[in-house]
C-alpha cells in the first residue's frame, strides 16, 4: 500500500531533521518550496524533558528521542559499541545540545601565511560565510558577548542574561590571570520561567534548536510536512540523478520523490545511506566516484577538568555562560575553545561519565558494570563539591583512513574505524600544559588521563571541495555526479574547527538552501 504522501512529487525531500536539515527546510518552505522532511525518529511528545540517557532497549529510545542502536567504534583497533549522543526525532541531537553556537576563528576556514590550514583551507572562506553565520546567528537568537581577542566584528549578539555570583567570581579570577573570558555564544531566549535546559529538551521554544528554530517554523508555512518513524534505507536513480528515496515505516516499504534531495542525517549516517545505495549505476554506492564517502572522520578531543570558584563564593548551580579562546592557536599550534559545560560535577553526572568510559575500555565486558562506578562516583562529588566542569574542545584533523563503515549484511549497524594519530596526541599533550599554565593558582583537576573523542561532533565524512578526485561535494555543497542531491549535515566540512560545528552547520544549510532557490530562479 502506497502513503499518501508517496504520491505528491516535492520540490524537496530533506533526510533528517537535526540543525542542518531543520534550518535548511525552513528557508526553502518559507520561500514557497514544498518540502518533506523523512525523519528516523517518532514526532514524540512536545512537552518531553528528558536527555540523553542510559536506557539500552531500542523501542524505549526511539520513544525518547534517542538513536535506538549503539555505536560500534574501532579505535586504535580496539573495538567497542555504546550508545553516542545522538538524537533521532524531529529536531535530532540538537534537541539535546547545551545551545552553545560559537562563530569559529578566520584560521579555521583560510589558509592563512602564520596559521597554515591543514586542508590548504575551505573552498568557501572566512568572508564568504560570514553573512550566513550573522543570519544563523539572528534565526537561532544567539545571546552572550564578543569574544576580546576576535578581530573580527563580533555576530549578531542579544543581551546575555546576567552574571550569577558563581559565574562573577569565575570570571574575575580568570582576568586576574590575564585570561580574556566572555559570555559564551548560546541559542537561548532566556524567557519568564526558563527552565535552563542544557542537556535534554526543551518542552517551550525558548532553546533554539533544529526542531523549535527549524521543523517547527517550516511545518507552520503550510509548505512543508514531516514523516516520523521514516527509516531511509536507500537512494534510487541514475547516473546523474536521484530519482526516488527508499523508506520503510511501520513494515512496509514506500518511494518518495522530489525535485532536490537533501541529505541531513548526520556525519555518520549520511555516508551510511549513499553507501547503502549501491546498484549498477553507483556500484560503490552513490557519489562516491572519488571513493571518500565516509572516509576523513573526524572528532574533536574532550579535555574536560574541575574548576572551583574562589573559596567563600556562594553557590548558584551550574554554569554554561563562561568561554574563551586564549589557547585557540597557542604557539601556532591549532588548539581549540574552552567552554563551561553546563553541568556540575554532582554524583549523577560523575556516574554517567565513568559508565561511558568504562564502556569503551577492556572491563566492558565485566558483569555488573554499572554498580562499580557509584562509590567512586560519590567519592568524587563529595571531593568536588561546587566544582564547575569545563572543557577544551581539541581541534581534529582529517585522516582519510578514519572512516564510517558499512557492510551491507548488517546494513542497520552504525560503525566507525579512527585512529588517534601520533600529532593529535602531541598537541593534546601541549593543550593540557597550556590549560594548566592558563588557569595557575586557581583550584583545577583534570577529570581523565586518556584521550577523550568527543562523540557528539562527528564531521567531515561527506567533504567539499573544487576537485572531484579528492572531495564528495561542491562548493555548494551538492554531490560530484549527482545533481539534484545535497548535503547540509556536518558531514561537509573539511576541518572540525576549534569550536562547537551547531553554527556552522546551521549557517552552510542557509546558504546550500539560497544555492537550491537560485537555481529555481526564472
Amino acid at each position: 500500500m502506497s502513503h499518501p504522501l508517496s504520491d505528491m512529487h516535492w520540490d524537496a525531500i530533506v533526510i533528517g531533521s537535526g540543525i542542518g536539515g531543520g534550518t535548511l527546510g525552513r528557508a526553502l518552505a518559507e520561500s514557497g518550496q514544498k518540502v518533506l522532511f523523512l525523519e528516523r525518529g517518532p514526532a514524540g511528545q512536545r512537552a518531553a524533558r528528558n536527555g540523553l540517557s542510559e536506557i539500552f532497549v531500542p523501542e524505549a529510545r526511539l520513544a525518547r528521542g534517542l538513536w535506538p542502536e549503539p555505536l560500534h567504534a574501532r579505535v586504535n583497533g580496539v573495538e567497542s559499541a555504546f550508545y553516542a549522543p545522538l538524537g533521532a526525532g524531529p529536531g535530532g541531537s540538537s534537541v539535546f545540545y547545551a545551545a552553545t553556537l560559537e562563530r569559529p576563528e578566520r584560521h579555521d576556514l583560510d589558509d592563512l601565511p602564520d596559521l597554515p590550514h591543514p586542508s590548504g583551507g575551505w573552498p568557501v572562506g572566512f568572508d564568504a560565510m560570514r553573512p550566513w553565520y550573522d543570519r544563523a546567528s539572528a534565526l537561532y537568537r544567539l545571546h552572550g558577548t564578543p569574544d576580546p581577542l576576535s578581530p573580527e566584528p563580533a555576530p549578531p549578539l542579544h543581551e546575555p542574561p546576567p552574571f550569577t555570583a558563581t559565574e562573577t567570581a569565575l570570571m574575575r579570577a580568570m582576568e586576574a590571570g590575564g585570561l580574556h573570558p566572555y559570555h559564551a555564544h548560546t541559542a537561548i531566549d532566556r524567557t519568564e520561567d526558563c527552565l535552563n535546559c542544557l542537556g535534554s529538551k526543551c518542552p517551550r521554544t525558548c532553546k533554539m534548536d533544529g526542531r523549535s528554530a527549524g521543523v517547527e517554523p517550516a511545518l507552520a508555512t503550510g509548505n512543508a510536512m514531516l514523516l516520523d518513524r521514516a527509516e531511509v534505507t536507500r537512494l534510487l536513480g541514475s547516473d546523474e540523478r536521484v530519482e526516488g528515496v527508499e523508506v520503510r515505516r511501520d513494515g512496509e516499504t514506500h518511494v518518495f520523490r522530489a525535485r532536490n534531495y537533501v541529505l541531513a542525517a548526520g556525519a555518520l549516517n549520511s555516508p551510511r545511506i549513499l553507501l547503502a545505495s549501491a546498484c549498477e549505476a553507483w556500484p560503490e554506492g552513490a557519489a562516491n566516484g572519488s571513493g571518500l564517502v565516509g572516509r576523513n572522520l573526524m572528532f574533536h578531543l574532550n579535555e574536560m577538568f574541575a574548576l572551583w570558584p574562589p573559596r567563600g563564593t556562594p553557590d548558584s548551580g551550574p554554569t554554561k555562560a563562561i568561554s574563551l579562546r586564549d589557547l585557540y592557536h597557542a604557539g601556532g599550534t591549532r588548539m581549540g575553545t574552552v567552554q563551561a559545560m553546563g553541568i556540575r560535577a554532582s554524583y549523577g553526572e560523575i556516574t554517567f561519565y565513568l559508565n561511558r568510559m568504562l564502556a569503551r575500555s577492556r572491563l566492558r565486558h565485566l558483569p555488573g558494570l554499572g554498580q562499580l562506578t557509584r562509590l567512586p562516583a560519590a567519592a568524587a562529588a563529595q571531593v568536588l563539591g561546587h566544582a564547575q566542569i569545563f572543557v577544551g574542545l581539541l581541534e581534529d584533523l582529517p585522516y582519510r583512513e578514519n572512516r564510517v563503515t558499512y557492510d551491507p549484511a548488517e546494513p542497520h549497524r552504525l560503525s566507525v574505524d579512527y585512529t588517534l594519530h601520533p600529532e593529535l596526541l602531541t598537541r593534546r599533550r601541549a593543550f593540557r600544559k597550556a590549560i594548566s599554565r592558563a588557569l595557575k593558582g586557581q583550584r583545577r583537576m583534570f577529570l581523565g588521563h586518556g584521550p577523550e573523542l568527543n562523540f557528539g561532533h562527528p564531521s567531515g565524512t561527506l567533504r567539499f571541495g573544487t576537485d572531484p578526485g579528492t572531495s564528495v561535494l561542491d562548493a555548494d555543497c551538492r554531490t560530484h555526479g549527482l545533481r539534484n542531491l545535497r548535503v547540509a549535515d556536518a558531514s561537509f566540512m573539511p576541518s572540525s574547527m576549534g569550536v562547537n560545528p551547531s553554527l556552522t552547520i546551521a549557517a552552510n544549510a542557509l546558504r546550500v538552501a539560497d544555492s537550491i532557490l537560485k537555481e529555481r530562479a526564472p
